[in-house]
């Protein structure tokens, strides 16, 4: 039998193929979603050293490989150690850490391996995007998995570093000096993931309550959070004035999405239903980044700017 569609019994009684094992240890949707400022990162910095893909295709592929590896082992070793967590919060409960059908041991080996093959892959790329991984990495699996999730509300704030310096790790790996537009992304990136996470953390409130995570809403309540939320969501508001090399159809986009975010939080405080309201939040942010990403791509084109 094909490995990929054989099933393995979980302990909750359902069944699960050993590719929907793999991808729930990986959090395929996480990696994705961390992989694609890696490649934004390396767009523009091709584009500003007025270079081409072609020229730099197999740094492309070894940047690709490496980062996407030292995230995927970062994700394995959150799940490795956050299997107590897993074990209470319903969304979580179908990882094969939780289920049994990969072991706990096999799973810390495969999350230190795949990460060490990534700095590898990265370290023939530049020391510099080396350098941006190893903060990611350490910044997700030590401050942020083992010590802030289960202590302090601000553990949000550590979490967002490590997905924040992923376009450095992109751009890096083709031009270490100093540009505004890495530095425009970081801060993006950073901020975004603040709203972004008090979504997902009221939309799942009671889990993570139940859980004993240490999520702003579960310690501090609704109203507290929803601050929060308007204030960094104004904090993105300068940002497409930073990045305006990218031209005034990136600028006048990025604004109107930054206007119309900031009004969806701020009619939050007169949510009926908190947990909609939220919702609505996280398909906001999720579809905000990926248009503001895929739009720095499409205005850097070559036709785009004939």
């Amino acid at each position: 039998m094909n490995s990929s569609v054989a099933l393995n019994k979980s302990v909750t009684g359902q069944s699960t193929t050993i590719l929907q094992d793999i991808k729930s240890l990986v959090k395929f949707i996480v990696l994705i979603a961390n992989v694609l400022p890696v490649i934004a990162g390396f767009w523009l910095a091709i584009h500003f050293t007025n270079t081409s893909l072609t020229e730099h295709w197999g740094t492309f592929l070894l940047t690709m490989g490496g980062s996407g590896l030292i995230i995927a082992g970062a994700l394995i070793l959150n799940n490795w150690y956050d299997v107590d967590i897993d074990k209470v919060m319903k969304r979580t409960q179908q990882r094969p850490t939780v289920t049994g059908n990969f072991s706990l041991r096999a799973v810390l080996i495969a999350g230190i391996v795949i990460s060490l093959i990534g700095f590898i892959l990265l370290l023939f790329t530049s020391l510099a995007a080396v350098i941006y991984g190893l903060i990611g990495w350490i910044t997700y699996v030590f401050p942020y998995t083992m010590w802030s999730k289960r202590k302090y509300t601000w553990n949000t704030i550590i979490g967002s570093v490590s997905g924040a310096v992923t376009p450095l790790i992109g751009w890096a790996a083709i031009d270490s000096s100093f540009h505004i537009i890495p530095f425009a992304l970081f801060l993006l990136l950073f901020i975004w993931q603040m709203p972004h996470t008090y979504s997902i953390a009221i939309k799942k409130n009671d889990e993570y309550t139940a859980a004993k995570v240490a999520m702003l809403p579960a310690v501090r309540g609704f109203k507290v959070t929803k601050i929060h939320m308007v204030i960094y969501i104004a904090l993105l508001i300068p940002l497409p004035f930073m990045m305006s090399a990218l031209g005034s159809v990136f600028v006048t986009i990025a604004s109107v999405l930054n206007i119309c975010w900031l009004i969806l939080a701020i009619k939050g405080f007169n949510a009926k239903d908190n947990y909609k309201w939220a919702n609505w939040n996280f398909l906001y942010s999720v579809n905000y980044m990926t248009i503001l990403f895929v739009l720095m791509i499409v205005v850097t084109l070559p036709f785009f700017n004939n």
